[in-house]
């Protein structure tokens, strides 16, 4: 396993520019599997999750044309569906928890499709019923086999429904949404995700000859076509990545530009640092944060009550950044109650920040109390573990803020998110090696 050696305490200067959203592109990449014809992406970050779903596609039978840093072309005109039922397949399928949603495509498509039990993060269960639930009410037969946790779905043909999801599931309303748009008839999918990286699958979608309405709303309705076609699609700049870069930037009390972010994608993101006392200005489309030598104060509620930052499906704040709200808080003037409502799992990393001089309360495992320490004592350089890719960017952040050497252990749960991260770091002023 890999390591990161932080010289903390040192502050940053300069542009940072966002990769692709990973979120998104899982979404993307599972959708070449829809079309025979040619699909070309771009902005593709280089990272441990993308390149193995990549891989995986690969493995099926896609041919893959890399066109350069970030750009690939695909064409699904041979897949091999004899990769399903192998042996191989449970293994690669295991390692990547996007690979669920190359089901829907699948079974849309082929008219089967199977997965084994996803890996990914560490942060709590995080259920595949919606997924399945939604593609047995367009007509298909599930299976699960417990012995080797094997899931699989089959149909001689899909007949479109409505339904109402039981969550708001981001990948669970692409699995469906996938599945639905070369089904016979109309499907209404109602308490669908309606997050940027849905809206971008929809508008890929539909340039391929879907028939999609309501896109950017929590009611899809899709009429089925027969077949659909090639496009080319650009990934939209991850929105957890800017968030991070801009609680960096409030740690590190470092002036720091983030390029090129996309400000109708951001929704709640500059508010919620804002009520944290972070100054977020746009520069065009840049985002620009000052160097807070001040520090920064928390916003209290109208009332004078603690405030409380919490996660939501789309157009609420997204559970991604919960992490950095949190170890931005452990700096600020005042106090602030992490609600974090999805993820039972997610808030456990903050015993090592607590060994950092962090005031935090733990008050069960959704909620974390945080005490600012207002930049009058530094966080303290520690031996630390990366749990999953927030946590772990999140573990990152303080240390770098943090006054000595600090060792990150298991970094590549932070690799499967962020690209090329000690080389962007390094540009902006970061001591930090790989190990």
């Amino acid at each position: 396993m890999g390591t990161f050696i932080i010289e903390g305490g040192h502050q940053l200067k300069g542009e940072i520019t966002p990769q692709g959203a990973k979120n998104e592109v899982l979404q993307i990449l599972c959708a070449v599997l829809l079309t025979p014809e040619e699909i070309t992406i771009e902005n593709v970050p280089d990272i441990i999750d993308v390149n193995k779903l990549i891989q995986l596609l690969i493995n099926f039978g896609v041919k893959v044309t890399q066109l350069g840093p970030g750009k690939y072309r695909f064409k699904a005109d041979e897949v091999n569906l004899d990769y399903l039922h192998s042996d191989q397949y449970k293994i690669d399928g295991r390692g990547l928890r996007g690979s669920i949603m190359l089901v829907g495509p699948l079974l849309g498509r082929f008219g089967r499709g199977s997965i084994p039990r996803p890996g990914g993060d560490k942060i709590g269960r995080r259920r595949l019923d919606t997924h399945f639930e939604g593609l047995i009410k367009l007509g298909a037969e599930f299976n699960y086999n417990r012995e080797d946790y094997f899931y699989s779905v089959e149909a001689k043909s899909l007949i479109g429904t409505d339904m109402l999801l039981d969550e708001a599931s981001v990948t669970g309303t692409a699995n469906i949404l996938m599945a639905a748009v070369l089904a016979k008839g109309k499907t209404t999918i109602y308490n669908a995700a309606c997050e940027p990286y849905l809206q971008q699958l929809c508008a890929m979608l539909i340039r391929m000859g879907a028939k999609i309405e309501g896109v950017g709303s929590n009611l899809l309705t899709i009429e089925g076509v027969d077949a659909l076609g090639g496009t080319s699609h650009r990934v939209l700049p991850d929105m957890v990545e800017i968030g991070s870069w801009i609680g960096l930037a409030a740690m590190t009390k470092s002036e720091l530009t983030i390029k090129n972010v996309q400000w109708e994608f951001l929704g709640q993101i500059p508010s919620v640092f804002r009520k944290l006392g972070l100054r977020v200005e746009q520069k065009g489309d840049d985002i620009y944060i000052p160097a807070h030598t001040e520090g920064y104060e928390i916003q209290n509620y109208i009332d004078g009550s603690i405030l409380t930052v919490s996660d939501a499906p789309w157009p609420g704040f997204t559970p991604d950044l919960l992490s950095i709200v949190l170890v931005v808080a452990t700096q600020a003037r005042g106090s602030v109650l992490i609600h974090q409502k999805m993820f039972e799992s997610r808030l456990f990393f903050v015993d090592k920040l607590i060994d950092m001089g962090a005031k935090i309360i733990l008050c069960d495992p959704h909620r974390a109390s945080i005490i600012g320490h207002d930049f009058k004592s530094q966080l303290k350089a520690a031996t630390l573990t990366s749990p999953d890719i927030r946590a772990g960017i999140s573990l990152l952040i303080a240390a770098l803020s943090a006054n000595g050497t600090s060792t990150i252990h298991n970094i590549e749960q932070i690799d499967r998110g962020y690209e090329y991260i000690v080389e962007r770091l390094q540009k902006i002023g970061a001591k930090i090696q790989r190990v």
